[in-house]
C-alpha cells in the first residue's frame, strides 16, 4: 500500500510540475545541437530530488548530510534549467554538495589521496550524466539498469542500504519514464534531473563501494563511462573545446546519423546495461580481483571496438573516411 500511495503522490506532483512550467514557460527549445525538433518541458527529472525526500522523510530522516547535499545541487540545477547560472555559481554549490556527500560517506576518515580520487570520479559521472542526458528515455531508462545492479548487489552479495530506498528512486525513475521514454515527449528531465539522479546513484554506489571494499561495483556504469570518455577522446583528435555543446555521442550518432529511434537506442543502452551488471554481481562472489578485472578489461574493449566501429562507419574519425558526406 505504502509504494502505491507513493506512486500516486509522485504521479500528482510531476503532473503539477507541468503545470507550473506551463506556466513559466520552462522549456526546451530545438537547436542545431539538439536530437529532438519540437518545444518539450524541462525540468521533469524534479521528481528524482522528491523521491529521495519522500524516503528521507518517511525513514526517519536517514542521511541527512546526503539529502542536504543532494538538495544543494538540484536547487542550482533547477535554477540552471530556468535561466542560465554562472559557471563558477554551479561550481561553488557543486563542491558544497560533494563535500557533504561525502562527510555523509565518512570518506574523509580515508587518506587523502580516497577521496582526491572520489571526487574525479564523483566530477566524472555528474558531467556523464548531464551530457549523455539528450535522448528520450536514456536518463530515465538506463538509471533503472544501475538501479537494478545495485538492487541485486544489496539481496546477493553485500546490503548496504535499505532496499525501501532503492525502491522509492525506482518508482521515481518510472514516474518519469511514462512521460518521457516515449516517441513525443511530455518532459526532459533538465539538469535537475540528471544531475540529482546522478548525484543519487552516485551516493549509493559509494555506500556499495566502500562497505564491500570493492571498486568493481564502479562498473556498474559502463555504457556512459565508455561513451563519454571516448567521445573526450574523439573530440581531443578532432582539436575541438570538450566543454562546448556537441552530437558526438554514440547515442547521439546512433539517433542523428544512423537514424535509429530514440526508444530503441535508450532500451539497447538499458538492457546491455542491466546484462553488464547481472554478469558483475553473479561473478563478483565467485571469482578474484584478478579474473574479475580480467574481464572487465575485455568488456570495456569489446565496447570500445563497438564504440569505434559505428563512428567510423556514421561519424568523421580522424583519418578514417565516414560513409557519410555530409555530416554536422
Amino acid at each position: 500500500m505504502y509504494y502505491i500511495i507513493f506512486l500516486a503522490a509522485l504521479g500528482l506532483l510531476i503532473n503539477g510540475y507541468f503545470r507550473v512550467a506551463d506556466y513559466f514557460n520552462i522549456i526546451d527549445k530545438p537547436n542545431s545541437r539538439s536530437s529532438h525538433t519540437e518545444i518539450t518541458i524541462r525540468g521533469g527529472g524534479i521528481i528524482f530530488s522528491l523521491g529521495a525526500i519522500a524516503y528521507f522523510i518517511s525513514s526517519g530522516f536517514q542521511f541527512p548530510y546526503f539529502i542536504s547535499g543532494l538538495l544543494l545541487i538540484s536547487t542550482i540545477s533547477f535554477m540552471d534549467d530556468i535561466k542560465t547560472v554562472s559557471r563558477s555559481t554551479r561550481l561553488i554549490v557543486h563542491f558544497n554538495a560533494v563535500l557533504l556527500l561525502f562527510y555523509q560517506l565518512e570518506l574523509f576518515s580515508f587518506p587523502w589521496w580516497t577521496w582526491l580520487f572520489a571526487l574525479i570520479i564523483t566530477i566524472g559521472i555528474i558531467n556523464a550524466y548531464n551530457f549523455m542526458d539528450g535522448i528520450n528515455g536514456i536518463t530515465g531508462g538506463y538509471s533503472l539498469a544501475v538501479l537494478t545492479g545495485l538492487w541485486l548487489a544489496n539481496n546477493y552479495t553485500f546490503a548496504f542500504i535499505d532496499n525501501k530506498f532503492l525502491y522509492c528512486v525506482a518508482i521515481a525513475l518510472m514516474v518519469f519514464n511514462w512521460y518521457n521514454f516515449r516517441l513525443k515527449a511530455r518532459c526532459f528531465a533538465g539538469d535537475v534531473g540528471s544531475v540529482s539522479i546522478a548525484f543519487i546513484l552516485i551516493f549509493l554506489l559509494g555506500k556499495l563501494i566502500l562497505g564491500s571494499e570493492n571498486i568493481i561495483y564502479l562498473f556498474f556504469l559502463t555504457l556512459y563511462g565508455v561513451d563519454s570518455v571516448l567521445t573526450i577522446v574523439h573530440r581531443i583528435l578532432l582539436k575541438e573545446n570538450i566543454f562546448e555543446a556537441h552530437r558526438k555521442h554514440l547515442f547521439q550518432v546512433l539517433a542523428n546519423e544512423a537514424g535509429i529511434s530514440h526508444q530503441l537506442i535508450s532500451i539497447g543502452y538499458t538492457v546491455v546495461q542491466v546484462l553488464i551488471n547481472t554478469m558483475i554481481v553473479a561473478l563478483i562472489g565467485t571469482l578474484s580481483l584478478q579474473y574479475m578485472a580480467l574481464i572487465i578489461a575485455l568488456l570495456l574493449i569489446i565496447c570500445t571496438i563497438i564504440y569505434v566501429v559505428v563512428k567510423k562507419k556514421y561519424y568523421k574519425l580522424p583519418g578514417i573516411k565516414s560513409s557519410e558526406s555530409n555530416l554536422v
